[in-house]
């Protein structure tokens, strides 16, 4: 049986990865030049493969029943074991984060994948740009020409619509639509937010507010948080972007001092000359201190007790998230109404689909490819 597949992300490998184990001829196409080109990039900004963490909370960070069930048949352990497999060893960091042991690049573990796809004869075509499709066959654009080509198995990986110089472009969206193939809107996640400083950040842009936990509602993460021309970037805002879509009037909070409770922080404004000394003998930092001088009024900034209420919970009221293209990811995609169990089309049965172009969100930290190869090992093995 002849299976082809179009995309060459984590979760497309995955898809033919376990066809080939079962015997069929796997053909590999991609719109670019090489490669998994989202997944090299990504890995450029700390190259987590999957999380450590228990399963009911590694489950509680993904949006939607239908990828928890795909996460819960190819788990965290299950990923670690797969790399294992092909090559690659693992180590758990600090923060409970999975990563390949020092040194691997994540070139380096694409490589051993796609040559271990290819010891089992799988085949790549690149710039091949899927430009249709039926139950049976898939409608190439290439350099020279317009090609048809034949499948007893479509399998579709052409993921969201975020890092678009990395060939996720969502291009495939009006496509499946022309089709009446219901497809919720992509829009940011993992993405930076706007935010509107009352006064220029001057030097500060760049600066990290430390050790903080940022909230939207009920929804807190603990992290990091950078400063920048626009506004906030960093894990703890990511971390929110669901939050904010849902409640985009609820402000973004701001714990600045979460070790310590709200009268260790007023005792220590009181017991300094003023509250700026105040601010700087409880140590926090000038990405901090800038944000309550700026951010609050003067009148509240002088007096202890509002400004400690600023310093436990400083709220801000966010404009939006950054544009699509430059989110690390997109909710949306391709609607669950639309896929089997096995996740074919019910309008399309011989084609499946996996990744991010289906309609799941997750936060950074290993999540989001967890799932891809997961929804990938679920094509390839749920029949």
């Amino acid at each position: 049986m002849k299976v082809g597949i179009v995309g060459s992300g984590p979760a497309a490998l995955m898809a033919g990865s376990q066809y080939l184990l079962q015997g069929f001829e796997v053909s590999f196409y991609d719109h670019k030049k090489a490669p998994a080109r989202k997944f090299l990039v990504a890995g450029h900004g700390g190259f987590n493969l999957t999380h450590s963490e228990s399963k009911s909370d590694f489950l509680s960070r993904y949006d939607c029943d239908e990828i928890k069930k795909c996460v819960e048949i190819f788990d965290n352990q299950a990923l670690i074991e797969w790399l294992k497999f092909i090559g690659i060893e693992t180590y758990s960091g600090s923060t409970g984060k999975i990563f390949p042991v020092k040194g691997t690049k994540p070139i380096d573990v694409l490589n051993a994948w796609i040559s271990w796809l290819k010891k089992q004869n799988a085949t790549f075509s690149f710039e091949h740009k899927m430009i249709d499709f039926d139950s049976n066959s898939i409608v190439f654009q290439t350099i020279s020409s317009e090609i048809k080509v034949n499948f007893d198995k479509i399998i579709l990986a052409l993921g969201g619509g975020s890092w678009s110089k990395t060939g996720s472009d969502a291009a495939w969206v009006e496509l499946f639509k022309s089709k009446q193939i219901e497809v919720a809107t992509l829009q940011s996640s993992n993405a930076g937010m706007n935010y509107q400083f009352k006064v220029s950040l001057d030097k500060l842009e760049g600066e990290i507010l430390k050790n903080v936990v940022t909230s939207i509602g009920d929804f807190k993460k603990a992290g990091e948080v950078t400063l920048t021309n626009y506004g906030f970037e960093g894990a703890a805002i990511y971390h929110l972007n669901r939050s904010f879509r849902e409640n985009p009037n609820l402000p973004l909070c701001i714990d600045l001092k979460p070790q310590w409770n709200d009268a260790q922080v007023l005792a220590c404004l009181k017991s300094a000359k003023n509250n700026t000394a105040g601010l700087k003998k409880m140590k926090l930092s000038k990405a901090a201190i800038f944000l309550l001088k700026s951010e609050t009024e003067k009148a509240t900034f002088l007096v202890p007790e509002s400004l400690a209420l600023k310093i436990k919970k400083l709220c801000l009221k966010i404009e939006s998230l950054r544009p699509m293209d430059e989110a690390i990811s997109t909710s949306g995609g391709v609607s669950w109404n639309e896929l089997e169990s096995d996740l074919s089309l019910k309008k399309f049965p011989n084609i499946q689909l996996c990744g991010e172009m289906l309609d799941w969100d997750a936060p950074t930290g290993g999540y989001l490819l967890q799932a891809a190869i997961a929804s990938g090992f679920c094509v390839g093995t749920i029949r």
